[in-house]
């Protein structure tokens, strides 16, 4: 055998040694023991990926397609270079910012996940107690594995609440009386699914899953069982469980804007024309989401769509966005195109599958300090002063 493949050789044997690993003091490079050791939020997805069974691991991290839209929300914060300006009072970095008359502590929020009881025993609730810890807002999902109520109860506050909608207007208002009795403040109708999707990534890791399902998936007997099957949601209780009518027009938002005192977010905005049209049929915001690169196969990270929906409805109409953020700077460029608030979805369900609420806990931590360095390093350390004049796309101004 030659000198080059012998140590060729020699070096395989050694990434695959335990020695090796043993000299590192951990399990892996990069895997972390408790999350107060977690340095950045990709930290908690080895950890995760090792804890959750495959279907489970599947139905969270599946985009559509070739999952080239899930890809393209990460690849294009590249797109986004940051101008720091110095010589300004960076001492202190203010975080708040004002939401629907709500003064938020930090423009981040815990954007809608369902079926957190396959993730971490303690489901939503784990969440709901770490949002209240680290004073995030949370979106609820319609597909919860937790009622809307205790999860009001624990996060202190009623959270919003992330709306499929049944198929009968009838059961949709059941659906959204209930939400409005439990105090939830927004409404955020999601219409990214209404054609349904192609999710193949969460199916061939569903194949994989051998497990007998009905110990805790009660109403699938099916093995590998996908935790996103609706019988027996607790929001959808005394429901047909039928949800994301295809009909649905613009006449739709009209009829549900009236049918509520909620405010009416319209979540899955795509594109600038859509913006502009929820605005005329009375929405009181969009949230600028490809559902994680689930829903359509599109090729356009969110980042990349939300210069184009600002422009379309103006710098006071409130635009959100999630999708592919990862880090506190992810949020900067997106607060600097003009973004009101900032969803997270995957991160903290790394945090909660690794280490429950801890877990999700630190995410929320390190994205919050991400940011507040992020602030002071380019010279603006209010949110106010995060402005168009912060970035640039492609190195050209905005």
């Amino acid at each position: 055998m030659s000198n080059f493949h012998a140590r060729r050789e020699f070096l395989r044997f050694l990434a695959a040694s335990p020695l090796l690993t043993q000299a590192w003091g951990q399990d892996a490079p990069g895997v972390i023991a408790s999350a107060k050791d977690a340095i950045n939020v990709m930290d908690f997805e080895p950890l995760a990926r090792k804890a959750l069974p495959p279907a489970h691991w599947g139905y969270m991290a599946t985009g559509v397609d070739d999952d080239v839209t899930l890809r393209m929300n990460r690849q294009a914060f590249e797109h986004y270079q940051l101008r720091a300006r110095r010589l300004v009072d960076v001492s202190k970095a203010d975080l708040r910012t004002e939401v629907f008359g709500t003064t938020w502590d930090m423009p981040i929020y815990v954007s809608a996940v369902g079926s957190q009881k396959v993730f971490h025993r303690d489901g939503e609730l784990a969440t709901a107690r770490a949002a209240k810890a680290k004073k995030a807002v949370q979106m609820l999902s319609t597909a919860t594995s937790v009622p809307v109520e205790e999860v009001a109860k624990t996060l202190g506050t009623p959270p919003w609440y992330q709306l499929y909608m049944p198929l009968t207007w009838d059961e949709t208002e059941k659906l959204v009386k209930r939400v409005e009795a439990a105090g939830c403040p927004v409404l955020a109708w999601t219409i990214d699914l209404l054609a349904g999707r192609n999710t193949e990534t969460a199916t061939r890791f569903t194949r994989l899953d051998n497990r007998d399902c009905l110990s805790c998936h009660m109403h699938s007997p099916k093995a590998g069982a996908n935790p996103a099957d609706n019988a027996g949601k607790p929001m959808l209780a005394g429901l047909a469980g039928t949800i994301n009518p295809p009909q649905a027009t613009w006449a739709y938002v009209d009829r549900l804007k009236k049918m509520t005192k909620m405010k009416l977010v319209l979540k899955g905005i795509d594109t600038g024309e859509d913006a502009k049209l929820a605005r005329e049929h009375g929405a009181d915001g969009v949230i600028v989401s490809n559902h994680g690169g689930r829903a359509t196969e599109t090729g356009r990270g969110t980042i990349d769509v939300l210069p184009e929906v600002i422009d379309a409805v103006g710098p006071q109409f409130p635009v959100f966005v999630d999708g592919g953020f990862r880090r506190g700077s992810d949020v900067y460029k997106a607060l600097a195109i003009g973004a009101k608030g900032v969803g997270i979805g995957r991160p903290y369900i790394y945090g909660l599958s690794s280490f429950g609420q801890e877990g999700v806990e630190r995410v929320l931590e390190i994205l919050r300090a991400e940011l507040s360095l992020t602030m002071r390093q380019c010279g603006t350390p209010t949110v106010a002063s995060i402005t168009r004049a912060s970035v640039l796309k492609n190195g050209a101004r905005l």
